[in-house]
Formats: structure tokens, C-alpha cells, sequence
């Protein structure tokens, strides 16, 4: 099965778009969990008083930061394009 451009436009921007969407209800409900923590805690911070909504933040974030090297890629161009176009070359050295 051949690519086209537009192809592979469309799933990037498919990936892209659903980054966007993941990362608007990351901070969304992060902030209503530290709003949360703030008005039944947060009044008392010292010894003793978890900042329990970190450990969401952090445990989430890292998920976050994982779906964004899918979309954006991590130098450019993901790990899937770069050895489609591996293959690729090489089917084409063979004849």
C-alpha cells in the first residue's frame, strides 16, 4: 500500500489535533484539582498536609508528554516515518 502525502498529512494532523485536545483537559482538570486541594487544604499547609493533585499532575503529565513526542515527533519526524522511509529505500536499492 503506497502513502500519499496527503495521506500522512491528515493522520499528523489527526495526532496533532487529539494532543491539543489531551493537553486542554490536562489543565483543565488539574486546575480543578488544585482548586479542590486549595479549599479543603491548602489553608493549612505545613507538616503533614499532602499536595496530593502532584501526584496526579506528575503521574498524568508524563502520559501528556509521551502523547506529544507521538504527534509532534521527537526530532522532526516520528520513529514510524523515519523507518517506513528506512524500508523504503531500501526496497528501492533492491530493484
Amino acid at each position: 500500500m503506497i502513502r500519499t502525502d496527503d495521506d500522512r498529512l491528515w493522520k499528523v494532523a489527526c495526532k496533532r489535533a487529539q494532543f491539543k485536545q489531551e493537553l486542554a483537559v490536562y489543565v483543565t482538570v488539574n486546575l480543578l484539582l488544585w482548586g479542590i486541594w486549595y479549599v479543603t487544604m491548602g489553608k493549612r499547609v505545613g507538616v503533614g498536609v499532602s499536595t496530593w493533585p502532584l501526584y496526579v499532575m506528575l503521574s498524568w503529565g508524563v502520559g501528556v508528554a509521551s502523547s506529544y513526542l507521538d504527534a509532534y515527533g521527537m526530532f522532526g519526524k516520528s520513529l514510524n516515518e523515519r523507518e517506513f522511509e528506512r524500508l523504503k529505500a531500501q526496497r528501492d536499492r533492491r530493484g
